[in-house]
C-alpha cells in the first residue's frame, strides 16, 4: 500500500481539504500513475454537497485525470513507465453484461465504478478520486494520452469531452445537419468544438447576450438569444439536434419548438428538479427528448485520438489545489471559461 496525499470532504457540509489515503500496490493488470492534472467538474460540487443523494465520505473528488505512468503491473501490455496515462469517469465494470461487451461500459447492467464517490467491483471498496497525488487503476480502464496536446486543457476532456463528443456520435451528427447548443459553459463549449468538427452548422442558444464572441470564436455559426422573442421566431422548426448541456431548470417546451420534424433534444445537463414537457410539444412533429451521459472507454480513446488529430481541447483556467473551494463559488456564478483545472504539482 502506498500513502496519497489528497483533498478530500468528510461530510456535505464541509469544504475540500487536507487528506491521506491508502491506495494499493498496482496488481498484474493495474497501471499507477502520478497525477499531473485534474478538472473541476460540476458534479464533483453536486456529488460533495450530497445533492443526488448517493454520497460516500471522506469523498475525494475528481474524475478529469492526467498523468505519467510510474509502475505497471506485469500482465500490463498497454502502458510502460514514463508514459503519459488518463483516467476518466470509470475505473471498472462488471465486463460481463450486454452493454459492457458492446463497449457501453457506462451503462453497466450490474453497476460500474465510477473514479470517486462509489465502490470497486467488490461491492465494498471505496473508490477516490483524481484530487490526489496518484492513482492506480486496470489497464483496461487506462486511456493513452497524446503528448500534441497541452495536458492541461486536456483533462477536461475526460468528462466534459466525451459527454458531449458520444451524444454527438451516437446520433450520428455531421454535414448537412443543423445543431444547436444550448448553453455555453464547461460541456457547451466542447459541443460547440465537436459538432462544428464534425461539419454541421452550429448555433448557439444562451440567455446572455455576452457569450456570442466568445460563441462563434469557439466555431459556432450561429448564435441565438433565447430571451429575444424575434430571435426565437426565426429558428423555429429548424434544428435536426439540440445539445441540451443546462443542468439549471428550463423551458423544454421552448426547446422542442425549435426542433423540425423528427428532431431530437439530447440532454446531457442535470437540472435538480423533474422536466416539464407537453405532450403536444413531442407528437406534432414526432419531435423526441433523449439523454446522453459519458461514453465507453473504447470511444473515449477514439474521442482522445480525435481531438489529437484535430487539435482540440479544452478552454480552461489553471489553478491550485488549495484554491479549489474558491472555484467552486465561481463555477456556481459561471465566472470560468470554460473549465478550472487542477496543477496537481501544488498539493
Amino acid at each position: 500500500m502506498t500513502t496519497v496525499k489528497a483533498y478530500a470532504a468528510q461530510d456535505a457540509k464541509s469544504a475540500v481539504a487536507p487528506w491521506s489515503f491508502e491506495r494499493r500496490d498496482p496488481g498484474p493488470h493495474d497501471v499507477e500513475f502520478d497525477i499531473l492534472y485534474c478538472g473541476v467538474c460540476h458534479s464533483d460540487l453536486h456529488q460533495i454537497r450530497d445533492e443526488w443523494g448517493n454520497s460516500i465520505y471522506p469523498m475525494v473528488p475528481g474524475h478529469e485525470i492526467v498523468g505519467r505512468v510510474t509502475r505497471v503491473g506485469d500482465k500490463v501490455t498497454k502502458f510502460k513507465p514514463g508514459d503519459l496515462a488518463a483516467v476518466g469517469c470509470l475505473v471498472d465494470s462488471c465486463r460481463k453484461c450486454s452493454n459492457c461487451n458492446d463497449g457501453n461500459e457506462q451503462y453497466c447492467e450490474n453497476g460500474s465504478s465510477g473514479t470517486y464517490n462509489s465502490y470497486e467491483q467488490d461491492h465494498k471498496t471505496p473508490t477516490y478520486g483524481g484530487y490526489s497525488s496518484m492513482i492506480v487503476t486496470d489497464e483496461a480502464f487506462v486511456l493513452k494520452v497524446s503528448d500534441k496536446l497541452p495536458l492541461a486543457n486536456v483533462a477536461p476532456l475526460l468528462c466534459a469531452g466525451i459527454t458531449t463528443y458520444s451524444p454527438l456520435r451516437h446520433w450520428k451528427v455531421g454535414k448537412g445537419h443543423k445543431v444547436a447548443v444550448m448553453g455555453l459553459g464547461g460541456l457547451g463549449h466542447m459541443a460547440v468544438k465537436f459538432a462544428a468538427a464534425f461539419g454541421a452548422e452550429v448555433t448557439m442558444l444562451s440567455t446572455s447576450p455576452k457569450k456570442e464572441a466568445d460563441a462563434k470564436a469557439l466555431g459556432a455559426h450561429k448564435f441565438v438569444l433565447t430571451t429575444d422573442k424575434a430571435q426565437l421566431k426565426s429558428v423555429r422548426n429548424y434544428f435536426d439536434f439540440i445539445l441540451d448541456t443546462v443542468s439549471a431548470p428550463h423551458d423544454y417546451n421552448m426547446a422542442q419548438s425549435l426542433l423540425r420534424t423528427n428532431g431530437v433534444q439530447i440532454c446531457v445537463g442535470v437540472p435538480p428538479t423533474p422536466l416539464e414537457i407537453a405532450g403536444f410539444s413531442l407528437i406534432g412533429n414526432r419531435r423526441s427528448i433523449a439523454g446522453s451521459m459519458i461514453g465507453g472507454i473504447a470511444e473515449t480513446q477514439e474521442m482522445l485520438d480525435f481531438c489529437a488529430e484535430h487539435n482540440i481541447v479544452s478552454d480552461v483556467e489553471v489553478i491550485n489545489m488549495n484554491y479549489v473551494n474558491e472555484a467552486y463559488e465561481r463555477m456556481l456564478k459561471g465566472d470560468v471559461r470554460y473549465r478550472f483545472v487542477i496543477d496537481m504539482a501544488t498539493l
